[in-house]
């Protein structure tokens, strides 16, 4: 399913002849606070170079150093995915390239760039000289807006985790941080009915544990959920887990943890190019980790190409 694409802007996949104008976002608050920690030693880093730097302390000041930026200019945005999230309708509109220094809790999108677990100074080498390749991007259309992602869309009880993981202690990183979430979720789990259709044609109807799209193999801090899904292939991966209840969901969650999860009759997963999910009862929503607002309709789409972001080619499966 993937396609081999050639670079944006007209980068040859070794340099650029001439190098677009960046700025570097740091969002001092991403992974609870500890990401104001690269402050000097990004000021040091990057001098000597073309770049220049802002720390951002909310999403407004962000957005609007964006769109100072002109098309084709990169943004290397130092936080995780929900700063990513944030930002990420700002860099679309603007036609911004997007290159990331990961330093947040999930970093899911950081997996699937080829960066998780680089040192910092490496991942910023690769933000400020490394090609742009073409990366899809999924959107969620719902009843209070549109809203893009680079990773995934949760619709139900992991989206539900995903609100939860941040009333997490401070001191939970990375995948526990979700285990704490996923376990008081499961116990105060709640039935939901959906009906859902995959590229116009009714895949599901009835009692769901959730019913999730990604663009990214891993989610919630690297559960690989979607072993196939590829930035590049032009698709997403929608992933539902039907009916569960509390003991069913718990047996469940170490499957996911270690990809066996679709190995159960349960769970069913597949490429599309758009997702229709429709229920009586408003259903919890959130886009690369970050909660939104309970919607009774949601209908996700594949943009394909839609985002030039500096990240590792993907080669055909």
């Amino acid at each position: 399913r993937a396609r081999q694409r050639q670079p944006l802007m007209g980068m040859s996949a070794s340099a650029s002849d001439k190098s677009p104008e960046t700025l570097v976002l740091l969002n001092p608050h991403a992974a609870s606070g500890r990401a104001a920690q690269l402050r000097a030693p990004l000021q040091h880093a990057l001098r000597g170079t073309a770049a220049r730097m802002v720390v951002t302390d909310t999403v407004a000041s962000a957005e609007a150093a964006l769109r100072d930026l002109p098309p084709g200019a990169r943004a290397v945005v130092a936080g995780g995915d929900g700063t990513l999230q944030h930002l990420l309708p700002t860099v679309l509109s603007q036609r911004l390239e997007l290159a990331l220094l990961p330093c947040g809790t999930g970093n899911d999108t950081a997996r699937s760039f080829g960066l998780h677990g680089l040192p910092w100074t490496e991942a910023l080498a690769r933000a400020l000289a490394a090609p742009a390749w073409p990366t899809d991007v999924g959107e969620a259309a719902h009843a209070h807006g549109t809203t893009p992602f680079i990773s995934s869309l949760c619709v139900g009880f992991d989206a539900a985790v995903c609100e939860r993981a941040l009333q997490s202690p401070r001191w939970l990183r990375g995948k526990p941080r979700y285990l704490w979430a996923t376990l008081a979720e499961i116990a105060a789990l709640q039935p939901r009915q959906v009906r859902v259709l995959v590229d116009g044609r009714l895949s599901f109807e009835g009692p769901a544990l959730f019913v999730s799209t990604l663009n990214t193999p891993t989610y919630g801090s690297g559960m690989p959920a979607c072993p196939a899904a590829r930035l590049d292939d032009g698709h997403l991966n929608h992933l539902l887990a039907g009916q569960f209840g509390r003991l069913g969901a718990l047996a469940m969650m170490p499957l996911l943890l270690c990809g066996q999860h679709l190995r159960h009759r349960r769970v069913r997963t597949g490429p599309c190019d758009t997702v229709q999910i429709e229920s009586a009862a408003p259903l919890p929503l959130a886009a690369d980790g970050e909660p939104l607002l309970a919607s009774k309709h949601i209908t996700v789409r594949v943009r394909p190409g839609a985002l030039p972001a500096v990240r590792l080619r993907a080669l055909a499966p």
